[in-house]
């Protein structure tokens, strides 16, 4: 699957990455990982303290998947509110998993003190706001909603949102918490991290297909086999190709760079920056003084046609940026890029096994906190495969109900 277009901006700040082999022959280990993105390279890094035998395939180089099209932000809140996540899961499911997002949050700040090389994960704080009038209701109810469970945010009316920025806006919200990376920095680190512990790491190394027998799955390569007691499929989208029941809707996405500015906007703590209408957009400034804007979904297509595409929305995108903040009218597009992005039905990503694939597991981070969902996923199937039993993994089943019904809110 072909699942970037244009040109990215991240290569060129890891002039030098490290490399890997292709693997040649035959290998055995525990656990064989299937995919060096940012789900494979969180599960790589986590399982590496097990000090189990750990095997990571990629049939590209490291991190050149979609992850290579991640924009970086990183942030508690999800394409789906807490509110709607209440409504379509329950009070407790609903909570869990913010609670979820919100540790892993955590754990991520924690990384840049764990690696060798800097992932350039950045603190930052996040303001939603609301696209239009109508949503300003909306927006106070989930406000409401996340201050009662224990969750960070603070209602800002219009007069405060133009008072810290340079638009106004009819109302947002404003909370901490959250963050910037670079993910082809990060994705590298840990991997190099993991391979400093003794993960087996080799890439340009093509699965051709599986056997699965009652012992485990021997993985058949173009130059040898890897005979694994267990696997995680971290392909990202690529998933989609294995599975009958693929559960995920995939569209075209797009982003773009600036080149850096002299001074950047009136932009309050260079917070990240999104809205709520659907699709939405969405805009981050960079360590070197420049601003990622992102957004502009549209229907899957071709990638020739998305390359095609990928001028015309990056044109539009910047003027979506200079409306938002008009003092930079002027400023140049240095990347441009498209790829594709992937939204489960009812909004959370999958982890987990899947009964069609005996001693297996996948990490689908489908939706707008790919990141995030990777760690969440991480330390689930580190601990499945410890034979510590995470019940939370029911909540992202791949066999889960496409129309689950909320169970009522406990009285007090």
């Amino acid at each position: 699957m072909n699942l970037i277009s244009g040109q990215l901006p991240w290569e060129s700040t890891l002039p030098n990455p490290p490399a890997y082999p292709s693997l040649e022959g035959d290998i055995t280990c525990d656990c064989l990982i299937v995919g060096a993105g940012m789900g494979g390279a969180m599960t790589a890094y986590r399982l590496s303290l097990s000090g189990a035998d750990i095997v990571l395939i990629d049939k590209r180089a490291t991190g050149n998947g979609s992850s290579h099209a991640n924009t970086g932000l990183l942030q508690i809140a999800n394409d789906k509110s807490l509110t709607s996540c209440i409504n379509t899961f329950g009070e407790e499911q609903g909570v869990l998993f913010y609670k979820l997002c919100k540790r892993a949050l955590g754990k991520i700040l924690e990384l840049p003190d764990q690696l060798d090389i800097d992932p350039l994960i950045i603190p930052r704080s996040s303001l939603l706001y609301a696209s239009t009038p109508e949503d300003v209701p909306l927006l106070l109810q989930e406000y409401e909603t996340l201050t009662a469970h224990g969750f960070d945010a603070e209602f800002w009316d219009e007069d405060k949102v133009r008072a810290h920025y340079a638009f106004s806006k009819p109302a947002a919200l404003y909370s901490s918490g959250d963050a910037e990376t670079n993910p082809f920095r990060t994705v590298h680190s840990l991997i190099s991290k993991a391979h400093s512990r003794g993960v087996n790491i080799f890439e340009h190394t093509k699965a051709r297909h599986y056997e699965f027998s009652a012992e485990g799955v021997t993985c058949y390569t173009d130059q040898g086999r890897i005979f694994a007691k267990h696997v995680i499929f971290a392909m990202g989208y690529e998933t989609q190709e294995m599975k009958k029941d693929r559960g995920a809707k995939l569209i075209n996405t797009y982003a773009m760079k600036t080149r850096p500015l002299k001074k950047l906007p009136k932009w309050h703590e260079q917070s990240l920056i999104w809205e709520t209408a659907r699709p939405y957009l969405y805009f981050r400034t960079t360590p070197d003084g420049c601003i990622i804007a992102g957004g502009k979904d549209e229907q899957l297509t071709t990638p020739e046609r998305r390359e095609v595409r990928v001028i015309s929305q990056s044109r539009r995108l910047l003027e979506e940026l200079e409306a938002l903040f008009p003092e930079i009218r002027g400023v140049e597009v240095e990347y441009c890029w498209g790829g594709v992005f992937g939204s489960t039905r009812d909004g959370l990503p999958y982890v987990g096994p899947h009964p069609e694939f005996p001693h297996c597991y996948f990490i689908e981070g489908y939706g707008g906190n790919g990141t995030v969902y990777s760690m969440i996923a991480s330390e689930l199937l580190a601990d499945t495969l410890a034979g510590k039993y995470r019940p939370e993994l029911e909540l992202f089943s791949l066999t889960r109900t496409a129309k689950p019904s909320p169970a009522p809110a406990v009285q007090t």
